[in-house]
């Protein structure tokens, strides 16, 4: 029975870690500008802790085939998801790419240690989150706010979906800006359970 449940927990912990890989939120735009890359990196943990758990407030349909889910509990703010996010922002606006994936370049820290490039589960080892039953990676990038890009993940049902997930107790979430980059301005969202 201990296999079967272990194998159960594996099965459900792979269909939602990939769940949000799926598709990207991004928005190539010239109009961001300086002012709006000021606004995205004065964001504090609290204005996006607010933002994503008032989205957890409320029942929704992800459009995901779940149907009606929520309202969920509130998240809490976890300084090892928000390094692996901060981590992955970093590496996105460095590179100028746009992937789930890391870049494969210096700037991919986890990546380089590794030898190879970096997925969302080994940022998130590698900076500490660990023992967990479930994680989830959002990103977002030309987005200037952070209501903005909680309005892009809900309008995203795979995105939509890590957000409104009850077994997801903790976030990080980290925003980089650099204004020589396609989008600007990147999210990175890490979710996780234990």
């Amino acid at each position: 029975m201990k296999n079967i449940t272990k194998l159960a927990l594996i099965s459900s912990v792979s269909s939602i870690i990939f769940v949000g890989c799926g598709e990207s939120v991004g928005r190539r735009s010239s109009l961001t500008d300086e002012a709006s890359i000021n606004t995205a990196l004065k964001t504090t943990n609290r204005a996006i802790l607010d933002a994503i758990n008032n989205a957890r407030a409320e029942a929704r349909d992800c459009n995901d085939g779940r149907g009606i889910v929520g309202p969920s509990v509130a998240l809490t703010w976890n300084n090892e998801l928000y390094a692996s996010a901060y981590e992955h922002s970093n590496d996105l606006a460095t590179s100028d790419t746009f992937s789930h994936d890391g870049s494969g370049t210096a700037s991919d820290v986890t990546g380089s240690n590794n030898g190879n490039v970096s997925h969302f589960n080994d940022r998130i080892r590698a900076n500490g989150y660990t023992d967990y039953t479930l994680i989830g990676e959002n990103i977002a990038g030309g987005l200037e706010s952070i209501d903005l890009a909680v309005d892009a993940w809900l309008k995203s049902p795979a995105h939509c979906t890590n957000i409104m997930e009850s077994e997801f107790k903790e976030i990080g979430v980290a925003v980089v800006a650099n204004p020589d980059s396609i989008y600007k301005i990147y999210w990175t969202q890490n979710f996780g359970g234990k």
